[in-house]
């Protein structure tokens, strides 16, 4: 009888425990964001959410503060919130943070758009690498599509559609009492506590009732990866890497032996990969510049008077301006990166193929080759063998005339350790 109750009991147990742990509260993540919009933080950011609908998370909070970024970063970002099972709040703070540019779109996609006092959101006109203005119609083409796709998503999340268009079109901003106001978001909170406060019960469209009185918090570290990616992911960054590591192996081939350039250029040119990897590259650039670095190392095998030099820097400067693709103007390399990088790059690989070149034609100042075309005294009578006294030593020397003591000669050459040489007046006749 007591068997069947301990079994009774162990199975009753069996049932509960997974029971009690569905129905205990899944963890808030919070997502802290705090820098430009790139490849990096949208990878940080899409990994997160998967990992959050993994672990059943009860919602996911992104902190946000940025100045804006890449638009295709910003479109990933927006389609993984849209698409995310867990509700994303999206939370402008602290204060004092501004969510611009392709933050606006972010907060946009958001299941619950919320913000911190003292904080903006706004001012979403796009603009070219570098913060450069983009031509006239180029701009028109990037404005019109960017404001169908903001349109789209405000009026899914039933947010302002109007307001988003002008802060696209017309780069207008504003506070956070007046985004309330005008149904730009749809909170106000004071900091993370007040926002859970605030959040709990509110119901999400297709995704329930938020439940987050008793829910832990977990704030979602960056790996090693996510770092190293949003440090180099910058347009800019990946150009000068990859030129870094072209000519950092350039120089390890023509010094061999050198070690750290090889080691540098290998290091710089497999971060500009990883990074190629997240940006819309042209591999007709990569090729242009590859081409350049074969004209550079042709250069010390051909004569050609400088013109493989010059194709060498036109082939880097137009692999440069094909680099990246797309119609993303944040997306391409700002002059101020382009012309000095190419200037400087162009000017290192003229500058190693020169001392090569002069290396390899250089004549021999040492050994037993350096001493053809100096001149002597013969200090035994050479008829046709004799010494002659060089470079402070005492050599045999074979002539094809007589040639008295004293005389000087000229080396013609060096026949194991025999000089041949000849008067050094009938050389200078």
């Amino acid at each position: 009888m007591t068997f069947k109750k301990f079994c009774l009991a162990a199975a009753l147990l069996l049932i509960l425990i997974p029971t009690a742990a569905a129905a205990a509260p899944g963890e808030i993540r919070v997502i802290k964001v705090a820098d430009a919009i790139g490849p990096g933080v949208a990878v940080f950011i899409k990994d997160s959410i998967a990992e959050a609908e993994d672990d059943q998370a009860a919602c996911i909070v992104i902190a946000l503060d940025t100045p804006g970024g890449l638009a295709s970063a910003m479109r990933e970002i927006v389609m993984a919130i849209l698409a995310s099972r867990v509700p994303v709040v999206v939370y402008i703070s602290p204060s004092g943070a501004r969510a611009a540019s392709a933050g606006v779109m972010i907060t946009m996609a958001a299941d619950i758009a919320a913000m911190a006092p003292g904080t903006n959101i706004g001012a979403a006109h796009p603009v070219g690498a570098g913060g450069r203005e983009i031509d006239e119609t180029m701009s028109e083409k990037v404005v019109n599509d960017m404001v169908a796709h903001a349109r789209s998503v405000a009026e899914q999340r039933g947010r302002n559609a109007d307001w988003v268009e002008k802060a696209i079109r017309e780069s207008v901003a504003v506070t956070e009492t007046e985004a309330l106001a005008q149904n730009i978001i749809d909170l106000v909170a004071t900091d993370m506590d007040d926002l859970i406060a605030q959040l709990e019960g509110r119901e999400v469209a297709g995704k329930g009732t938020l439940t987050l009185k008793d829910a832990p918090q977990k704030v979602v570290q960056e790996s090693l990866r996510d770092k190293v990616l949003k440090a180099i992911s910058d347009p800019n960054i990946a150009f000068i890497l990859f030129l870094l590591g072209a000519a950092g192996l350039y120089f390890e081939l023509s010094n061999p032996g050198a070690v750290l350039p090889g080691v540098i250029g290998g290091i710089c040119l497999i971060l500009a990969i990883f990074a190629f990897q997240m940006l819309p590259v042209n591999y007709v650039g990569i090729l242009l510049i590859a081409l350049a670095v074969i004209f550079f190392i042709l250069e010390v095998k051909v004569t050609s008077y400088g013109m493989l030099s010059v194709a060498g820097v036109v082939s880097l400067f137009l692999g440069a301006l094909m680099l990246y693709e797309g119609d993303d103007p944040s997306v391409r390399l700002a002059w101020s990166v382009l012309i000095p990088t190419v200037g400087l790059i162009s000017a290192f690989f003229v500058a190693v193929a020169g001392l090569a070149f002069r290396a390899q034609t250089a004549t021999t100042l040492t050994g037993q080759q350096g001493l053809v075309g100096k001149i002597g005294v013969v200090k035994q009578a050479l008829d046709p063998q004799g010494k002659v006294f060089v470079h402070g030593e005492l050599w045999q020397a074979i002539a094809r005339v007589p040639i008295e003591d004293g005389r000087k000669v000229r080396i013609t050459g060096v026949e194991g350790l025999t000089l041949t040489v000849e008067p050094a007046e009938e050389a200078a006749a």
